[in-house]
């Protein structure tokens, strides 16, 4: 039985104090032991952001650090391994690479390797939601539902569920016949659980200039439930698939760094409030710092791995060894169906070393090099970001810890243009979908680094976590609570220079 209520190290403390006071209160405890004195005065400066625009900073090119992917511009942009990976490894990543793209089945069958789908399901493998290692879309046109899903999440019925919540036991209380997302397949014999339905209503957004952008709200809602109603107070909250690019370096940023851009109660007056997300570590139970997910409610590549193929595909893990996925109690034939588990290769659908080669796999795919980062429009477009306060929360740099976990993470200069922290988004966004210590407004600040490639890659430009935004310009315009004074910047600056900040985004 795992423990959930060890504390990772002092560390997990000062996340607590974070968390509830700001940084403020714990700087002392917040210095990188990995640094040297000298160390650390280099990496204050290099990181600090720059006020020269006349000319690209050194490095830049390289946002992914030494790993970077100098590849031209394709439709796998986002799909090569890091550059400085060793030889071996690579062997490691290209069979992380085929489980990540492999197709499941149900069981009983055959090819009882790749049997345990289900039995209810949102995907058959990672690759269909994350295609190309991109970014998922809303279902348009003739697009599938398969890179996005309705997560959901309900309110506590009894001290007891909300004594769970307070605990960090759980980051959120699923529906109790649905469980905590909708899925809308299932194996042969079996019914799914229901469709996503969206619909959208227009409005007009007028900008300095007299340029009028059309910005869409959706609706949501369920249709054709198999199983019963959903909870009266069960919120949907739409995701779509993240890209994949750069994890592993994320991963690899020292908690203290982040932590120490928190200031949740404004003590600095700047309007921008970022808040820790705490996560529980799937193995252990300890508490830390979540980094990973639209809420940050993972913490480290393995959780957020183990939970997708547990949620999305329904394959028990050793890190979460549900063998009937996301189906509850309520869903009797779900328990009915026959398990994947293979007792000659491990007592979970996808055993070890499954779960870490596809964890290798998304730790390691490379940040593509920036584009035209010399380029004198990019340039200006850099400055008006800059100037907008967009890089209050979209940090631009950071170094890696010289303790990370692989040598090609360790002690590198990124650019992930994020403080991987939870911010108040405004109504507009909200979902009233509480997770952990994240709101139903809150937001983590996604990474920008590779978001030029979108159309490339992914053949679509929809953004935000629900795909509501078509283009970048809508995706800034929806900015709202925190980023409002950002998001009014760019309505209200010349049009030849929000065209130069976009420009300079497509960059990226």
């Amino acid at each position: 039985m795992r423990s959930f209520h060890r504390l990772s190290s002092s560390l997990a403390t000062v996340l607590t104090i974070a968390v509830a006071t700001g940084a403020a209160a714990a700087d002392e405890q917040l210095r990188r032991s990995d640094l040297t004195p000298k160390d650390r005065a280099r990496v204050e400066a290099v990181t600090r952001p720059t006020e020269d625009f006349f000319r690209a900073e050194t490095f830049e090119l390289m946002q992914g650090g030494a790993g970077t992917s100098r590849r031209g511009v394709s439709a796998d942009s986002f799909s090569d391994f890091s550059a400085n990976i060793t030889f071996a490894e690579e062997e490691k990543f290209k069979l992380g690479n085929a489980l990540f793209r492999k197709l499941w089945v149900s069981s009983p069958s055959s090819t009882q390797a790749s049997d345990g789908l289900g039995p209810l399901f949102n995907a058959r493998a990672c690759q269909s939601c994350h295609l190309k290692d991109g970014r998922g879309h809303p279902p348009e046109g003739d697009r599938d539902h398969t890179s996005m899903f309705f997560r959901l999440a309900r309110a506590a019925a009894t001290a007891d569920e909300q004594a769970k919540l307070d605990r960090l036991d759980v980051p959120f209380l699923p529906d109790p016949v649905y469980g905590g997302q909708l899925q809308d397949q299932a194996v042969p014999g079996l019914a799914a659980e229901g469709r996503m339905t969206i619909s959208y209503v227009e409005r007009a957004m007028t900008l300095a200039g007299g340029e009028t952008v059309m910005l869409r709200t959706p609706r949501y809602s369920v249709s054709d439930l198999n199983y019963g109603p959903l909870d009266p107070t069960t919120t949907l909250s739409p995701r779509i698939a993240n890209p994949m690019i750069g994890l592993g370096l994320i991963e690899a940023i020292p908690e203290e760094d982040i932590l120490a851009l928190a200031d949740p109660e404004d003590h600095d007056g700047d309007g921008i409030s970022g808040k820790a997300q705490r996560a529980r570590d799937h193995r252990t139970g300890e508490i830390k710092l979540g980094r990973f997910g639209w809420k940050a409610q993972n913490a480290s590549v393995r959780d957020q791995s183990s939970s997708a193929f547990a949620g999305d595909i329904g394959l028990s893990t050793p890190d979460d060894p549900r063998h009937f996925g996301d189906c509850t109690e309520q869903q009797a034939d779900c328990f009915e169906t026959a398990t994947g588990v293979q007792l000659r290769l491990g007592d979970t659908e996808a055993p070890d070393p499954v779960l870490d080669l596809v964890t290798f796999y998304a730790q390691n795919l490379a940040v593509p090099k920036r584009r035209d980062v010399d380029d004198a429009r990019v340039l200006r477009g850099k400055e008006v970001f800059y100037a907008s306060g967009c890089i209050a929360c979209h940090r631009p740099k950071f170094v890696t810890s010289r303790r990370a976990g692989n040598k090609a993470q360790a002690f590198q200069l990124i650019w992930p243009y994020s403080d991987f922290l939870l911010h108040d988004m405004g109504e507009d966004l909200a979902d009233g979908q509480p997770v952990a210590d994240a709101t139903g407004r809150e937001w983590r600040t996604p990474p920008l680094w590779g978001i030029g490639l979108t159309q490339v890659v992914s053949r679509h430009s929809f953004f935000l976590h629900d795909g509501r935004a078509r283009n970048l310009t809508e995706a800034i315009l929806w900015h709202g609570g925190e980023a409002e004074a950002a998001r009014n910047a760019f309505a209200a600056a010349t049009p030849e220079d929000r065209k130069a900040l976009i420009t300079f985004l497509e960059s990226l």
